[in-house]
């Protein structure tokens, strides 16, 4: 049912969105230039590698597309990146990678080889399900960037302290998903993006602020 209706979704939302895809393509070339579109390789289904698809928002960097770790580098975002990136309208090429069958609509973020690499254990379970665009960890990290930003040492903000929160998060998602909850983080994503609030946590029900994973 799951994949059944990651399908259904994803078609009628290409669909209907085209002629956005197509003025967004537009103003991105006119005031970014080439590529429209940035690929970047991430870890799928099973750990089997596939690129990720999103409206380019940055400044073009070599090696980006194979992974290139720059946490919190606001530097290189675009005018009409940081647009694009405030209601993640540049996520919006994933649903070519959900009707592929390469992600879902709600799944663990995929993240890149090289943290992957580093905790194989944990994510061996987080990987049994497909990645996704949105997720609980998505809405408790609204803000992620900005976070990163302020920090001197983004790196390691994120190895240590963000990255092991969202895969318990993560891991808590594979626990308990359900169709009914699917519905209920879009939903709540879908709400993030229009009042843009800060740093929200995902009103879910199945959510135990008690789990030790969570502090």
């Amino acid at each position: 049912m799951k994949r059944a209706l990651d399908v259904s979704l994803s078609l009628a939302g290409l669909l209907a969105i085209m002629p956005i895809f197509a003025i967004i393509g537009l103003a991105a070339l006119v005031t970014s230039g080439r590529p429209v579109l940035f690929s970047q390789e991430r870890m799928g289904h099973h750990g089997r590698p596939f690129q990720v698809l999103k409206f380019r928002t940055m400044t073009v960097l070599k090696g980006a597309e194979s992974g290139l770790f720059e946490p919190g580098r606001r530097s290189r975002v675009t005018p009409f990146g940081r647009v694009l990136r405030a209601y993640k309208i540049d996520e919006l090429p994933q649903l070519w990678n959900v009707l592929k069958g390469e992600m879902s609509f709600v799944g663990p973020r995929p993240e890149i080889r090289k943290w992957v690499e580093a905790s194989p254990g944990a994510w061996r379970k987080i990987l049994s399900v497909k990645p996704g665009i949105t997720d609980p960890a998505s809405l408790v990290y609204r803000e992620e960037e900005e976070i990163l930003a302020a920090s001197t040492d983004p790196e390691a903000v994120y190895r240590d302290e963000i990255l092991p929160h969202k895969m318990a998060l993560y891991a808590e998602y594979v626990d308990r998903r359900t169709v009914a909850g699917d519905l209920a983080i879009i939903t709540a994503t879908l709400a993030r993006i229009a009042l843009r609030g800060k740093r929200p946590a995902p009103p879910l029900a199945w959510r135990d602020d008690n789990d030790p994973r969570l502090r």
